[in-house]
Protein backbone atom coordinates (compact mmCIF):
# COMPACT_ATOMS: atom_id res chain seq x y z
CA UNK A 1 0.00 0.00 0.00
CA UNK A 2 1.42 3.37 -1.05
CA UNK A 3 0.36 6.98 -1.13
CA UNK A 4 0.13 9.47 -3.99
CA UNK A 5 -0.71 13.16 -4.24
CA UNK A 6 -2.96 15.15 -6.52
CA UNK A 7 -2.34 18.84 -6.99
CA UNK A 8 -4.99 21.16 -8.41
CA UNK A 9 -3.75 24.62 -9.40
CA UNK A 10 -7.09 26.39 -9.88
CA UNK A 11 -7.45 30.03 -11.01
CA UNK A 12 -7.37 31.30 -7.41
CA UNK A 13 -5.63 28.66 -5.30
CA UNK A 14 -3.64 25.44 -5.05
CA UNK A 15 -5.22 22.44 -3.35
CA UNK A 16 -3.35 19.20 -2.67
CA UNK A 17 -4.82 15.87 -1.59
CA UNK A 18 -2.79 12.85 -0.48
CA UNK A 19 -4.55 9.57 -1.24
CA UNK A 20 -4.18 5.85 -0.68
CA UNK A 21 -3.10 4.35 -4.01
CA UNK A 22 -5.44 1.34 -3.75
CA UNK A 23 -8.71 2.90 -2.59
CA UNK A 24 -8.38 6.63 -3.29
CA UNK A 25 -9.18 7.49 0.34
CA UNK A 26 -8.05 11.05 1.08
CA UNK A 27 -5.55 10.86 3.94
CA UNK A 28 -4.53 14.51 4.26
CA UNK A 29 -4.81 17.75 2.33
CA UNK A 30 -3.36 21.22 1.97
CA UNK A 31 -4.52 24.54 0.58
CA UNK A 32 -3.09 27.96 -0.24
CA UNK A 33 -4.38 30.93 -2.29
CA UNK A 34 -2.27 32.25 -5.15
CA UNK A 35 -0.43 35.42 -4.04
CA UNK A 36 -2.18 37.68 -6.58
CA UNK A 37 -3.27 41.25 -5.87
CA UNK A 38 -6.87 42.38 -6.36
CA UNK A 39 -9.56 40.68 -8.38
CA UNK A 40 -8.73 37.73 -10.63
CA UNK A 41 -6.36 39.23 -13.25
CA UNK A 42 -6.01 38.30 -16.92
CA UNK A 43 -2.19 38.20 -16.63
CA UNK A 44 -0.49 36.16 -13.91
CA UNK A 45 3.19 35.50 -13.22
CA UNK A 46 3.41 31.67 -13.14
CA UNK A 47 5.73 31.94 -10.15
CA UNK A 48 2.57 32.69 -8.13
CA UNK A 49 1.43 29.12 -8.86
CA UNK A 50 4.72 27.75 -7.53
CA UNK A 51 4.57 29.90 -4.40
CA UNK A 52 1.08 28.70 -3.47
CA UNK A 53 2.10 25.12 -4.31
CA UNK A 54 4.98 25.37 -1.86
CA UNK A 55 2.72 26.82 0.83
CA UNK A 56 0.00 24.18 0.28
CA UNK A 57 2.60 21.41 0.52
CA UNK A 58 4.06 22.76 3.77
CA UNK A 59 4.21 20.94 7.09
CA UNK A 60 5.43 17.65 5.61
CA UNK A 61 2.22 17.12 3.62
CA UNK A 62 4.04 15.17 0.89
CA UNK A 63 6.08 12.98 3.23
CA UNK A 64 6.06 9.38 1.96
CA UNK A 65 4.36 10.28 -1.33
CA UNK A 66 5.58 8.17 -4.26
CA UNK A 67 3.96 9.99 -7.18
CA UNK A 68 2.26 13.32 -7.93
CA UNK A 69 -0.37 14.21 -10.53
CA UNK A 70 -1.01 17.80 -11.59
CA UNK A 71 -4.34 19.32 -12.56
CA UNK A 72 -4.45 22.99 -13.48
CA UNK A 73 -6.73 25.69 -14.79
CA UNK A 74 -7.44 25.46 -18.48
CA UNK A 75 -7.06 28.23 -21.04
CA UNK A 76 -3.86 29.52 -19.41
CA UNK A 77 -1.02 29.86 -21.91
CA UNK A 78 2.59 30.46 -20.81
CA UNK A 79 4.77 31.95 -23.58
CA UNK A 80 8.44 31.05 -23.10
CA UNK A 81 11.62 32.25 -24.81
CA UNK A 82 14.31 29.99 -26.26
CA UNK A 83 15.94 29.63 -22.82
CA UNK A 84 12.68 28.65 -21.09
CA UNK A 85 12.10 32.00 -19.40
CA UNK A 86 8.65 33.58 -19.39
CA UNK A 87 8.34 36.21 -22.11
CA UNK A 88 5.48 37.89 -20.25
CA UNK A 89 2.99 36.83 -17.56
CA UNK A 90 0.72 33.92 -18.44
CA UNK A 91 -2.51 34.82 -20.22
CA UNK A 92 -5.26 33.18 -18.18
CA UNK A 93 -9.02 32.78 -17.88
CA UNK A 94 -11.88 34.03 -20.03
CA UNK A 95 -9.96 36.89 -21.62
CA UNK A 96 -12.47 39.39 -23.05
CA UNK A 97 -9.57 41.32 -24.59
CA UNK A 98 -9.28 38.53 -27.15
CA UNK A 99 -12.84 38.62 -28.53
CA UNK A 100 -11.76 40.46 -31.68
CA UNK A 101 -8.84 38.04 -32.07
CA UNK A 102 -11.28 35.09 -31.97
CA UNK A 103 -13.35 36.60 -34.79
CA UNK A 104 -10.15 37.29 -36.77
CA UNK A 105 -9.03 33.67 -36.46
CA UNK A 106 -12.43 32.28 -37.47
CA UNK A 107 -12.34 34.40 -40.63
CA UNK A 108 -8.67 33.67 -41.35
CA UNK A 109 -9.27 29.91 -41.61
CA UNK A 110 -12.52 30.23 -43.55
CA UNK A 111 -15.26 30.13 -40.93
CA UNK A 112 -16.61 28.13 -38.01
CA UNK A 113 -16.94 24.87 -39.92
CA UNK A 114 -13.30 25.00 -41.03
CA UNK A 115 -12.18 25.24 -37.39
CA UNK A 116 -14.56 22.49 -36.26
CA UNK A 117 -13.13 20.19 -38.93
CA UNK A 118 -9.53 21.15 -38.10
CA UNK A 119 -9.44 20.85 -34.30
CA UNK A 120 -12.99 20.05 -33.13
CA UNK A 121 -13.73 23.51 -31.74
CA UNK A 122 -14.33 27.08 -32.84
CA UNK A 123 -12.01 29.74 -31.35
CA UNK A 124 -13.35 31.61 -28.33
CA UNK A 125 -11.79 34.47 -26.40
CA UNK A 126 -10.53 32.20 -23.62
CA UNK A 127 -8.64 29.65 -25.72
CA UNK A 128 -4.84 29.64 -25.97
CA UNK A 129 -4.88 29.86 -29.79
CA UNK A 130 -6.94 33.06 -29.57
CA UNK A 131 -4.68 34.53 -26.91
CA UNK A 132 -1.71 33.93 -29.23
CA UNK A 133 -3.48 35.96 -31.93
CA UNK A 134 -4.11 38.74 -29.39
CA UNK A 135 -0.43 38.64 -28.39
CA UNK A 136 0.74 38.90 -32.00
CA UNK A 137 -1.53 41.90 -32.63
CA UNK A 138 -1.04 43.77 -29.34
CA UNK A 139 2.44 42.80 -28.10
CA UNK A 140 4.36 41.94 -31.29
CA UNK A 141 7.79 42.06 -29.58
CA UNK A 142 6.67 39.52 -26.96
CA UNK A 143 5.13 37.37 -29.68
CA UNK A 144 8.37 37.45 -31.66
CA UNK A 145 10.39 36.31 -28.62
CA UNK A 146 8.00 33.42 -27.92
CA UNK A 147 9.79 30.20 -28.85
CA UNK A 148 7.85 27.66 -26.73
CA UNK A 149 4.26 27.35 -25.59
CA UNK A 150 2.98 25.67 -22.46
CA UNK A 151 -0.26 25.52 -20.53
CA UNK A 152 -0.45 25.81 -16.76
CA UNK A 153 -0.26 22.08 -16.00
CA UNK A 154 2.53 21.55 -18.55
CA UNK A 155 4.57 24.32 -16.97
CA UNK A 156 4.04 23.07 -13.41
CA UNK A 157 5.01 19.50 -14.34
CA UNK A 158 8.12 20.86 -16.06
CA UNK A 159 9.05 22.89 -12.98
CA UNK A 160 8.52 19.94 -10.61
CA UNK A 161 10.85 17.86 -12.77
CA UNK A 162 13.58 20.54 -12.69
CA UNK A 163 12.96 21.97 -16.18
CA UNK A 164 14.23 19.00 -18.22
CA UNK A 165 14.85 19.13 -21.98
CA UNK A 166 11.75 16.97 -22.53
CA UNK A 167 8.52 18.91 -22.15
CA UNK A 168 5.23 17.04 -22.03
CA UNK A 169 1.49 17.49 -21.93
CA UNK A 170 -1.50 15.15 -22.15
CA UNK A 171 -4.37 14.66 -24.60
CA UNK A 172 -6.89 16.37 -22.31
CA UNK A 173 -4.91 19.56 -21.89
CA UNK A 174 -3.81 19.66 -25.54
CA UNK A 175 -7.39 19.30 -26.75
CA UNK A 176 -8.35 22.64 -25.22
CA UNK A 177 -5.63 24.68 -26.93
CA UNK A 178 -7.28 25.17 -30.33
CA UNK A 179 -4.18 23.83 -32.09
CA UNK A 180 -4.41 20.08 -31.30
CA UNK A 181 -7.07 17.79 -32.72
CA UNK A 182 -8.68 15.13 -30.53
CA UNK A 183 -9.91 13.39 -33.71
CA UNK A 184 -6.46 12.93 -35.25
CA UNK A 185 -4.40 13.02 -32.05
CA UNK A 186 -1.98 15.52 -33.55
CA UNK A 187 -0.97 19.16 -33.41
CA UNK A 188 -1.92 21.66 -36.10
CA UNK A 189 1.26 23.71 -36.02
CA UNK A 190 -0.04 25.71 -38.99
CA UNK A 191 -2.71 27.11 -36.68
CA UNK A 192 -0.05 28.20 -34.18
CA UNK A 193 1.63 30.07 -37.04
CA UNK A 194 -1.70 31.53 -38.14
CA UNK A 195 -2.26 32.87 -34.62
CA UNK A 196 1.23 33.80 -33.44
CA UNK A 197 2.82 34.70 -36.77
CA UNK A 198 5.52 32.01 -36.56
CA UNK A 199 6.10 28.47 -35.35
CA UNK A 200 6.81 27.62 -31.71
CA UNK A 201 7.93 24.48 -29.89
CA UNK A 202 5.06 22.49 -28.39
CA UNK A 203 5.11 19.87 -25.59
CA UNK A 204 5.11 16.18 -26.47
CA UNK A 205 1.65 14.64 -25.94
CA UNK A 206 2.03 11.51 -23.82
CA UNK A 207 -0.48 8.80 -22.93
CA UNK A 208 -2.85 8.91 -19.93
CA UNK A 209 -0.90 6.35 -17.90
CA UNK A 210 2.59 7.52 -18.89
CA UNK A 211 4.89 9.36 -16.52
CA UNK A 212 6.22 12.77 -17.50
CA UNK A 213 9.38 11.89 -15.58
CA UNK A 214 10.94 11.33 -12.17
CA UNK A 215 12.46 13.97 -9.90
CA UNK A 216 16.08 13.58 -8.74
CA UNK A 217 14.60 12.42 -5.40
CA UNK A 218 12.79 9.57 -7.16
CA UNK A 219 9.28 11.09 -7.08
CA UNK A 220 7.28 10.07 -10.15
CA UNK A 221 5.32 12.85 -11.88
CA UNK A 222 2.39 11.75 -14.06
CA UNK A 223 1.27 13.39 -17.30
CA UNK A 224 -1.06 15.91 -15.64
CA UNK A 225 -4.19 17.29 -17.32
CA UNK A 226 -6.67 20.17 -17.39
CA UNK A 227 -9.06 20.82 -14.52
CA UNK A 228 -12.16 19.69 -16.42
CA UNK A 229 -10.64 16.35 -17.38
CA UNK A 230 -9.19 15.82 -13.93
CA UNK A 231 -12.52 16.52 -12.21
CA UNK A 232 -14.26 14.04 -14.55
CA UNK A 233 -11.61 11.44 -13.68
CA UNK A 234 -11.98 12.18 -9.96
CA UNK A 235 -15.76 11.83 -10.18
CA UNK A 236 -15.26 8.44 -11.81
CA UNK A 237 -17.51 9.09 -14.81
CA UNK A 238 -17.54 6.61 -17.69
CA UNK A 239 -19.59 5.67 -20.72
CA UNK A 240 -23.25 6.52 -20.18
CA UNK A 241 -22.41 9.35 -17.77
CA UNK A 242 -22.75 13.08 -18.33
CA UNK A 243 -21.80 16.04 -16.14
CA UNK A 244 -23.95 19.16 -16.00
CA UNK A 245 -22.09 22.05 -14.38
CA UNK A 246 -24.07 24.99 -13.00
CA UNK A 247 -21.93 28.11 -12.92
CA UNK A 248 -22.91 31.60 -14.07
CA UNK A 249 -22.86 29.88 -17.45
CA UNK A 250 -23.52 26.17 -17.86
CA UNK A 251 -21.80 23.23 -19.47
CA UNK A 252 -22.70 19.67 -20.35
CA UNK A 253 -20.05 17.05 -21.05
CA UNK A 254 -20.11 13.30 -21.47
CA UNK A 255 -17.68 10.45 -22.00
CA UNK A 256 -17.71 9.10 -25.55
CA UNK A 257 -15.48 6.60 -27.37
CA UNK A 258 -14.79 8.85 -30.35
CA UNK A 259 -14.21 12.51 -31.14
CA UNK A 260 -17.30 14.37 -32.37
CA UNK A 261 -16.73 16.83 -35.19
CA UNK A 262 -19.60 19.31 -35.23
CA UNK A 263 -19.76 21.69 -38.20
CA UNK A 264 -21.97 24.14 -36.28
CA UNK A 265 -19.36 24.52 -33.54
CA UNK A 266 -21.88 23.83 -30.75
CA UNK A 267 -19.78 20.84 -29.60
CA UNK A 268 -16.24 21.38 -28.36
CA UNK A 269 -14.45 18.11 -28.95
CA UNK A 270 -12.12 17.56 -26.01
CA UNK A 271 -10.15 14.49 -24.98
CA UNK A 272 -10.44 13.09 -21.47
CA UNK A 273 -7.78 11.84 -19.05
CA UNK A 274 -8.27 8.13 -19.83
CA UNK A 275 -7.86 7.84 -23.61
CA UNK A 276 -11.54 8.46 -24.35
CA UNK A 277 -13.24 11.67 -25.49
CA UNK A 278 -15.14 14.39 -23.69
CA UNK A 279 -17.49 16.34 -25.97
CA UNK A 280 -18.69 19.55 -24.28
CA UNK A 281 -21.65 21.81 -25.02
CA UNK A 282 -21.94 25.12 -23.19
CA UNK A 283 -24.74 27.55 -22.47
CA UNK A 284 -24.07 31.16 -21.56
CA UNK A 285 -26.94 31.39 -19.10
CA UNK A 286 -27.24 29.16 -16.06
CA UNK A 287 -27.05 30.55 -12.51
CA UNK A 288 -26.97 34.13 -13.84
CA UNK A 289 -30.59 33.47 -14.88
CA UNK A 290 -31.48 32.64 -11.28
CA UNK A 291 -29.58 35.62 -9.85
CA UNK A 292 -31.27 38.01 -12.27
CA UNK A 293 -34.69 36.64 -11.39
CA UNK A 294 -33.98 36.90 -7.66
CA UNK A 295 -33.02 40.56 -8.10
CA UNK A 296 -36.13 41.22 -10.18
CA UNK A 297 -38.30 39.72 -7.45
CA UNK A 298 -36.47 41.59 -4.69
CA UNK A 299 -35.18 38.37 -3.08
CA UNK A 300 -31.91 38.36 -1.12
CA UNK A 301 -30.48 35.06 -2.36
CA UNK A 302 -31.00 31.90 -4.42
CA UNK A 303 -32.28 29.94 -1.41
CA UNK A 304 -35.19 32.39 -1.19
CA UNK A 305 -35.81 32.06 -4.94
CA UNK A 306 -35.85 28.27 -4.63
CA UNK A 307 -38.26 28.42 -1.70
CA UNK A 308 -40.60 30.67 -3.69
CA UNK A 309 -40.38 28.45 -6.80
CA UNK A 310 -41.42 25.41 -4.77
CA UNK A 311 -44.77 27.12 -4.12
CA UNK A 312 -45.51 26.87 -7.84
CA UNK A 313 -46.07 23.68 -9.86
CA UNK A 314 -44.32 22.10 -12.90
CA UNK A 315 -44.94 24.25 -15.95
CA UNK A 316 -45.23 27.43 -13.84
CA UNK A 317 -48.88 27.95 -14.84
CA UNK A 318 -47.85 28.27 -18.49
CA UNK A 319 -45.08 30.80 -17.86
CA UNK A 320 -41.97 30.13 -19.99
CA UNK A 321 -38.69 31.99 -19.56
CA UNK A 322 -36.15 31.76 -22.40
CA UNK A 323 -33.00 32.43 -20.39
CA UNK A 324 -30.87 34.05 -23.11
CA UNK A 325 -29.87 37.01 -20.95
CA UNK A 326 -26.31 37.27 -22.30
CA UNK A 327 -27.14 36.09 -25.80
CA UNK A 328 -26.65 32.35 -26.18
CA UNK A 329 -24.29 29.75 -27.64
CA UNK A 330 -26.74 26.81 -27.53
CA UNK A 331 -28.67 27.68 -29.65
CA UNK A 332 -26.31 30.06 -31.45
CA UNK A 333 -28.03 33.39 -30.76
CA UNK A 334 -25.15 35.68 -29.72
CA UNK A 335 -27.10 38.95 -29.98
CA UNK A 336 -30.52 37.97 -28.66
CA UNK A 337 -32.09 38.68 -25.27
CA UNK A 338 -34.16 36.66 -22.84
CA UNK A 339 -37.94 36.65 -23.01
CA UNK A 340 -41.01 35.61 -21.02
CA UNK A 341 -44.03 34.02 -22.68
CA UNK A 342 -47.39 32.79 -21.40
CA UNK A 343 -48.30 35.80 -19.29
CA UNK A 344 -51.86 35.53 -18.08
CA UNK A 345 -53.47 37.14 -15.10
CA UNK A 346 -53.31 33.90 -13.06
CA UNK A 347 -49.63 33.30 -13.94
CA UNK A 348 -48.45 36.77 -12.92
CA UNK A 349 -47.22 35.79 -9.50
CA UNK A 350 -43.74 35.73 -8.05
CA UNK A 351 -43.71 31.99 -7.42
CA UNK A 352 -44.54 31.20 -11.07
CA UNK A 353 -41.78 33.47 -12.37
CA UNK A 354 -39.36 31.88 -9.90
CA UNK A 355 -40.36 28.40 -11.10
CA UNK A 356 -40.08 29.51 -14.75
CA UNK A 357 -36.51 30.71 -14.10
CA UNK A 358 -35.43 27.32 -12.77
CA UNK A 359 -37.24 25.48 -15.57
CA UNK A 360 -35.85 27.83 -18.22
CA UNK A 361 -32.28 27.35 -17.00
CA UNK A 362 -32.64 23.57 -16.85
CA UNK A 363 -34.44 23.35 -20.21
CA UNK A 364 -31.56 25.31 -21.75
CA UNK A 365 -29.16 22.72 -20.34
CA UNK A 366 -31.48 19.93 -21.53
CA UNK A 367 -31.13 21.44 -25.02
CA UNK A 368 -27.35 21.09 -24.61
CA UNK A 369 -27.82 17.45 -23.55
CA UNK A 370 -29.94 16.90 -26.66
CA UNK A 371 -27.07 18.13 -28.84
CA UNK A 372 -24.94 15.27 -27.48
CA UNK A 373 -27.75 12.71 -27.55
CA UNK A 374 -28.43 13.67 -31.16
CA UNK A 375 -24.88 12.65 -32.01
CA UNK A 376 -25.21 9.21 -30.46
CA UNK A 377 -23.86 9.99 -26.98
CA UNK A 378 -25.51 7.72 -24.43
CA UNK A 379 -26.71 9.49 -21.27
CA UNK A 380 -28.05 7.22 -18.53
CA UNK A 381 -26.80 9.10 -15.48
CA UNK A 382 -26.11 12.80 -14.94
CA UNK A 383 -23.79 14.29 -12.32
CA UNK A 384 -25.03 17.76 -11.34
CA UNK A 385 -22.26 20.07 -10.12
CA UNK A 386 -22.14 23.57 -8.65
CA UNK A 387 -23.54 25.20 -5.52
CA UNK A 388 -26.94 25.66 -7.21
CA UNK A 389 -27.25 21.87 -7.53
CA UNK A 390 -28.08 21.82 -3.83
CA UNK A 391 -31.18 24.01 -4.25
CA UNK A 392 -34.47 22.12 -3.72
CA UNK A 393 -36.04 23.70 -6.83
CA UNK A 394 -33.15 22.43 -8.98
CA UNK A 395 -33.33 18.94 -7.48
CA UNK A 396 -37.12 18.81 -7.93
CA UNK A 397 -37.04 19.76 -11.61
CA UNK A 398 -33.73 18.40 -12.98
CA UNK A 399 -34.50 14.63 -13.15
CA UNK A 400 -37.85 15.12 -14.92
CA UNK A 401 -36.46 17.69 -17.39
CA UNK A 402 -33.24 15.80 -18.13
CA UNK A 403 -35.07 12.47 -18.38
CA UNK A 404 -32.37 10.55 -16.53
CA UNK A 405 -31.08 9.66 -13.08
CA UNK A 406 -29.39 12.67 -11.48
CA UNK A 407 -26.56 12.40 -8.94
CA UNK A 408 -25.66 15.42 -6.80
CA UNK A 409 -22.18 14.48 -5.55
CA UNK A 410 -21.00 15.36 -2.09
CA UNK A 411 -18.67 18.38 -2.21
CA UNK A 412 -15.05 17.25 -2.67
CA UNK A 413 -11.87 18.32 -4.44
CA UNK A 414 -12.59 16.21 -7.50
CA UNK A 415 -9.94 17.81 -9.72
CA UNK A 416 -7.22 17.15 -7.11
CA UNK A 417 -8.57 13.62 -6.55
CA UNK A 418 -8.48 13.01 -10.31
CA UNK A 419 -4.86 14.17 -10.42
CA UNK A 420 -4.01 11.78 -7.58
CA UNK A 421 -5.77 8.92 -9.38
CA UNK A 422 -3.70 9.67 -12.47
CA UNK A 423 -0.54 9.58 -10.32
CA UNK A 424 -1.57 6.19 -8.90
CA UNK A 425 -2.14 4.89 -12.43
CA UNK A 426 1.26 6.02 -13.69
CA UNK A 427 2.92 4.63 -10.55
CA UNK A 428 1.17 1.27 -10.94
CA UNK A 429 2.15 1.03 -14.60
CA UNK A 430 5.78 1.88 -13.80
CA UNK A 431 5.79 -0.87 -11.14
CA UNK A 432 4.07 -3.37 -13.43
CA UNK A 433 0.99 -3.72 -11.20
CA UNK A 434 -1.51 -1.82 -13.39
CA UNK A 435 -2.48 -2.06 -17.05
CA UNK A 436 -1.83 1.18 -19.03
CA UNK A 437 -5.31 0.76 -20.57
CA UNK A 438 -7.16 0.43 -17.24
CA UNK A 439 -7.02 3.08 -14.50
CA UNK A 440 -7.11 2.12 -10.81
CA UNK A 441 -10.61 1.35 -9.53
CA UNK A 442 -11.13 4.01 -6.91
CA UNK A 443 -14.38 4.68 -5.08
CA UNK A 444 -16.41 7.01 -7.32
CA UNK A 445 -18.23 10.08 -6.13
CA UNK A 446 -20.99 9.42 -3.62
CA UNK A 447 -23.98 11.67 -3.38
CA UNK A 448 -27.71 12.12 -3.48
CA UNK A 449 -29.42 10.08 -6.22
CA UNK A 450 -32.59 11.54 -7.77
CA UNK A 451 -34.81 9.56 -10.15
CA UNK A 452 -37.35 11.03 -12.60
CA UNK A 453 -39.81 8.28 -11.63
CA UNK A 454 -43.49 9.01 -12.20
CA UNK A 455 -42.77 12.65 -13.07
CA UNK A 456 -41.02 11.80 -16.35
CA UNK A 457 -44.18 12.50 -18.40
CA UNK A 458 -44.69 15.81 -16.57
CA UNK A 459 -41.10 16.77 -17.35
CA UNK A 460 -41.58 15.94 -21.03
CA UNK A 461 -44.65 18.20 -21.12
CA UNK A 462 -42.69 21.08 -19.53
CA UNK A 463 -39.87 20.57 -22.03
CA UNK A 464 -42.32 20.60 -24.91
CA UNK A 465 -43.82 23.84 -23.62
CA UNK A 466 -40.30 25.37 -23.56
CA UNK A 467 -39.41 24.02 -27.01
CA UNK A 468 -42.63 25.41 -28.52
CA UNK A 469 -41.91 28.89 -27.20
CA UNK A 470 -38.27 28.69 -28.29
CA UNK A 471 -39.27 27.68 -31.83
CA UNK A 472 -41.92 30.39 -32.07
CA UNK A 473 -39.52 33.05 -30.83
CA UNK A 474 -36.36 31.86 -32.66
CA UNK A 475 -37.57 29.60 -35.49
CA UNK A 476 -34.93 27.18 -36.74
CA UNK A 477 -32.19 28.46 -34.40
CA UNK A 478 -31.78 25.12 -32.65
CA UNK A 479 -30.81 22.08 -34.69
CA UNK A 480 -29.50 19.36 -32.36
Amino acid sequence: MGIVAGLDSAPDFTRIVVCDTDTGTVLRQGYAPHPVDGDRPADVDPQAWLLSLGEAAGGGLLEGVQAIGVSAQQNAVVPLDAQGGTVRPALVGGDKRAQVAAADLIDALGGREAWAQAVGCVPQAAQPVTKLRWLAKNEPDAALRTAMLMQAHDWLVWQLLGRPVRRTTDRGGASGTGYWSAATGSYRSDLVELALGHQAMLPEVIGPAEAAGTTPEGLLISAGTGETMSAAFGLGIGLGDAVVSLGASGSVMAVHPEALVDSTGMITSLADATGMHLPVVTTLNAVRTLRGTAELLGLPDLDSLSELAMKSTPGAHGLVLLPYLEGERTPNLPHTAGSIAGLRRESMKGEHLARAAFEGMLCGLADALDVLRGRGVEVRRIFLLGAAAELPAVQAAAPMLFGAQVVVPQPADYAAIGAARQAAWALGVSQGTLDPRTPPLWQGASGQVLEPGDELAVGQAVRQQFVSVREQTHPGAFRP
